[in-house]
């Protein structure tokens, strides 16, 4: 990258594998990374994560291409302003953006953007709505601590401009593929997850698709209506709600979503997987997925709003 050269890339944290090559000669040590990523057997094969990769000698990489299908979008800077503001919950607030210079921003479901605020640090935002839409859609969890968070909650408003830069992530709907699929949501990291299950069905995708959105309490699920009309109009579409820190009382699954599938879900094997939220829950979902047959190349975990510190 510091050469120019567009590399493959994600959020550069050693969990989507976007950027994974061979090495070929040379030596490096990986930073900390999901065990997932590479794989045992893909390590023995001289695979490793360029994003987690210390260089310890001269070393030469192969880029081993990615799989059928791509998200090859030309990447644009984009001035919009604030067209909708609502509260979701009591700490996500979802903000609607109209370009007002440029072309619509050509994106596939499940990837990001660089998002700059009116006086605040830039961040990363997976986007809400479906590709073509003709508005850029954004979940924002108010954080302790985060700088543009708290702006978007207290200071942000309508008409407001701001700059949108991608798209960026290598984790997106694979709209070829027909077999069943699960996604897996955890709190804000509804965000892709939305825009996913929207896709798939707008464009006519006809598998089982199983949506699990797992929060702490009631007032954290948003978008449950969202979903249920959607499974009310598509037979394909199963929503489970579930709760960590809430009785039964209210009708919906209370444990740990991840939970929740290891009881639903036994054989996964030939299915496809879609994860999304704070890194604690991916990683246990990893674990649940690959435990019940799923097999790794059919993990996918689109960047969110909810990995990183906002």
């Amino acid at each position: 990258m510091d050469a120019g050269i567009d590399y493959p890339q994600g959020r550069r944290s050693g969990r989507c594998e976007a950027c994974k090559p061979r090495l070929i000669p040379g030596d490096v040590a990986l930073l900390e990374h999901t065990k997932f990523a590479p794989s045992p057997e893909e390590r023995t094969n001289g695979l490793i994560l360029a994003c987690r990769a210390q260089r310890q000698a001269d070393a030469c990489v192969a880029w081993l291409g990615g799989d059928d299908e791509s998200a090859e979008h030309p990447r644009q800077t984009l001035r919009c302003r604030v067209a909708q503001l609502e509260d979701a919950t009591r700490d996500i607030k979802s903000v609607v953006l109209e370009v007002v210079d440029g072309p619509p921003l050509a994106y596939s479901a499940g990837q990001y953007v660089r998002v700059t605020f009116p006086e605040a640090p830039t961040r990363d935002y997976s986007m809400a709505a479906c590709p073509n839409s003709g508005v850029l859609e954004f979940h924002v969890r108010r954080t302790s601590g985060g700088a543009t968070s708290q702006r978007v909650a207290m200071a942000l408003s309508l008409g407001d401009e701001v700059t949108v830069d991608g798209p960026y992530g290598a984790s997106f709907l694979r709209e070829k593929y027909a077999g069943p699929i699960v996604v897996i949501a955890g709190g804000s990291g509804l965000t892709p997850i939305k825009s996913i299950v929207d896709t798939a069905l707008v464009r006519g995708l006809r598998q089982p698709i199983h949506v699990y959105h797992g929060v702490r309490t009631p007032r954290d699920m948003y978008f449950k209506a969202h979903f249920e009309a959607f499974g009310e109009r598509y037979a394909n579409v199963t929503l489970t709600p579930v709760l960590s820190e809430a009785s039964g009382m209210y009708g919906w699954r209370t444990s740990w979503v991840t939970d929740a599938i290891g009881e639903d879900l036994n054989d996964l094997d030939g299915w496809k997987a879609y994860v999304a939220g704070p890194p604690a829950m991916v990683d246990a979902a990893q674990d649940t997925l690959t435990q019940r047959g799923l097999n790794a190349d059919m993990l996918f975990m689109p960047e969110s709003e909810a990995a990183v510190r906002a």
